[in-house]
């Protein structure tokens, strides 16, 4: 499990007291109120609940149904796998550089991939992402990796943070049962993706291995009321999305790039419901948003809000009142906005196809006082919490 230090107090982070849970039935009422989308009032799912499944691939295809005789797979249920969001670590903050120790272990664990569906996810520290990983410039990071006694491959870790062979991945290629360290130099402050660069490389990215590592420049962020950790993927299946019971891995989809499911933090639907987002009116938000792909690049948008700052690539200047910015695979980002109206806000790929129909969603809550020269109007008289029609 990640072991990670020095630690300090959070800076500019405020704690959540519980609400009652949020169904994303209201996400979709407000977001019909709001952008006349009525598609997604029919197709966007209540939490933990699964898309429509897409058509029957040709005979012979991979994820083909055997027959009209074979029997339907029975719903099951396995451990969430999916990391929590409030989950970002600990700010630097205002030190010195240091020695920061990391340890991390490579997981094989089933999990919940959608409502009665569950898939065999290859990890770091049991969920996707890994953990997040804080340093700031000039901090040297030792970092400890070992592979779970009862996996069945060799992993490694390849840190887009590093500069040196395979950003790590040539001296830790780990067998079963195995751990090895090695250490680096923060050179450049950023935000960066870390995944397993093990033969086959895709293979193990698509089955779940990535996350992110926060460099943080001399002196630490700008410090903000909310701060977040989102990562997209794609999950590439031999059934056709939709299917219960526990799916398998297609790599021949994979290396055709059709994606089953394109989910944000490894499952679909993931950050909503009990697992959505919460903020409050007039606070500054920080998106952490990596995409560790194999493939695909994501469009990033929050519907119903204009990003005030959006560092690209993570880079160190920022670009300002942005609708979408463009993560590749592979790649990372921040963007920073503050809160002006309470509701429910939709986290998407603007592929918008990859959050309506594969499961790219999340929601913020965002609770306070409306201001209504900034938005007013009559939201539908619906039972907030009840699903959407067809769901």
């Amino acid at each position: 499990m990640l072991t990670q230090s020095p630690t300090k107090p959070p800076v500019g982070t405020t704690s959540i007291p519980p609400r009652d849970a949020v169904g994303p039935g209201r996400a979709i009422a407000l977001l019909v109120a709001a952008i006349a989308l009525s598609i997604v009032a029919s197709l966007i799912v209540t939490s933990g609940q699964t898309a429509a499944p897409a058509a029957p691939s040709e005979p012979g295809a991979p994820g083909a149904p055997a027959g009209d005789d074979a029997p339907a797979a029975e719903p099951v249920t396995a451990e969430r796998i999916s990391r929590d969001p409030t989950d970002v670590g600990e700010p630097v903050g205002d030190r010195a550089p240091t020695t920061v120790s990391v340890e991390l272990e490579t997981m094989e664990v089933v999990g919940q991939l959608a409502d009665g569906t569950a898939y065999t996810y290859w990890t770091f520290d049991g969920t996707v992402p890994g953990p997040m990983i804080r340093a700031r410039v000039g901090d040297t990071v030792e970092l400890s990796l070992s592979n779970a006694a009862d996996s069945h491959n060799i992993h490694s870790i390849d840190l887009h943070a590093v500069n040196g062979p395979g950003g790590g991945a040539t001296v830790t290629q780990v067998p079963v049962g195995e751990s090895t360290t090695f250490s680096f130099e923060a050179l450049k402050p950023g935000v960066y993706v870390y995944h397993c660069a093990t033969d086959h490389i895709p293979s193990h990215i698509a089955n779940g291995m990535y996350g992110m590592i926060v460099v943080e420049p001399e002196g630490g962020l700008p410090p903000v009321d909310r701060e977040f950790y989102v990562m997209q993927g794609e999950i590439y299946t031999a059934q056709d999305r939709g299917a219960q019971g526990e799916v398998s891995y297609d790599g021949n989809a994979m290396i055709d790039e059709d994606a089953t499911y394109v989910v944000f933090n490894g499952a679909v639907n993931a950050l909503t419901g009990d697992h959505a987002m919460h903020a409050n009116v007039g606070e500054t938000v920080r998106l952490f948003v990596g995409n560790g792909g194999p493939n695909l690049v994501s469009s990033f948008h929050v519907i119903g809000e204009i990003f005030d700052r959006v560092h690209d690539q993570g880079a160190s200047e920022a670009s300002t009142n942005v609708q979408t910015t463009l993560i590749p695979a592979g790649g990372a980002a921040w963007v920073e906005f503050t809160l002006d109206v309470p509701g429910n806000y939709l986290l998407v790929d603007h592929s918008i196809t990859r959050t309506i129909d594969k499961g790219a969603l999340g929601v913020l809550v965002v609770e306070g006082d409306n201001d209504p020269s900034i938005f007013d109007g009559e939201f539908p008289q619906t039972d907030p919490h009840a699903p959407a029609e067809g769901s």
